[in-house]
């Protein structure tokens, strides 16, 4: 296979990282053409022996930031329409910003995170941390928290709060937690699956989203109950134990692909 062929499946998503950081369709695809055009002069600069789209996406981000003025400050938005959710990002920190984009729009894991930024793997957790903050400082919302375990409750609100967000309410049961959300809707929900009285975070999420949209983050024990094969299945998933540096990214991730599209219907529950 040349090596032409072996790039061209991962360009469509090179154009949309791209897209994201110019600001505009038009600006992005200069800035990929400009990478093919580098990678065409010195084949060497595309580094075999990592992950090709990895590879590329690092050349990708070295044409990016041989332009001084991105590595300084948010570029400039041109009059092509934006996404509201991408529009938010031109407010982080340039190197935060691209290492979250990498990780939450293109899926990469913070070792990838770290090898297209050429970095090490703690820089790039400390970047994706920096984004995460930001993020949430932009975002701030109310959050219900769905957990029967008191002190994972408390540990969970003490990360929320940290985030600058505010813990309307703490329930242990399904029927505390739609009481809750009777009284106050919250902007985002973490919910356990197996609840004090034996009822199920999952019915509770259920019956939440039948009135009302909002991004769930399923924190759990049993992750296997959620992933079924079925659709649909949660899109937010963290299991026990958690770390909070995971928790606190995945609440960033959700709040900004909320403000993106909402999704709307049931979680699908284990057969």
């Amino acid at each position: 296979m040349s090596l032409a062929q072996a790039i061209a499946p991962h360009l469509p998503y090179l154009r949309r990282f791209a897209r994201v950081l110019a600001g505009s369709q038009s600006g992005g695809d200069a800035y990929a053409v400009a990478t093919l055009e580098a990678i065409l002069a010195d084949p060497a600069a595309l580094d075999r022996q990592i992950d090709l789209r990895v590879a590329l996406y690092r050349v990708f981000l070295r044409v990016w930031q041989s332009i001084q003025l991105n590595a300084e400050a948010p570029p400039a938005i041109d009059t092509e329409p934006q996404d509201e959710g991408f529009t938010r990002l031109e407010q982080l920190t340039p190197r935060p910003r691209v290492a979250f984009l990498l990780a939450a729009v293109e899926g990469f894991s913070t070792a990838h995170v770290a090898q297209a930024l050429d970095c090490s793997e703690d820089e790039a957790a400390a970047l994706l941390a920096e984004a995460g903050q930001e993020l949430s400082e932009q975002l701030a919302t109310d959050i219900l928290i769905i957990e029967d375990e008191p002190i994972i409750a408390m540990d969970l609100e003490a990360l929320v709060e940290s985030l600058g967000h505010r813990v309307i309410d703490v329930a242990r049961t399904h029927s505390e937690a739609l009481e809750v959300v009777k009284r106050q809707r919250p902007g985002l929900v973490l919910a356990d699956i197996q609840l004090a009285d034996g009822s199920s975070g999952l019915d509770a999420v259920n019956d939440i989203l039948a009135e009302a949209e909002m991004p769930v983050i399923f924190i759990t024990a049993y992750p296997e109950r959620l992933l079924t094969g079925a659709r649909p299945e949660p899109t937010f998933l963290v299991t026990k134990p958690f770390s909070p540096d995971a928790v606190k990214a995945v609440i960033s991730q959700a709040l900004f692909f909320d403000r993106r599209s909402h999704q709307a219907g049931p979680v699908a529950a284990a057969s």
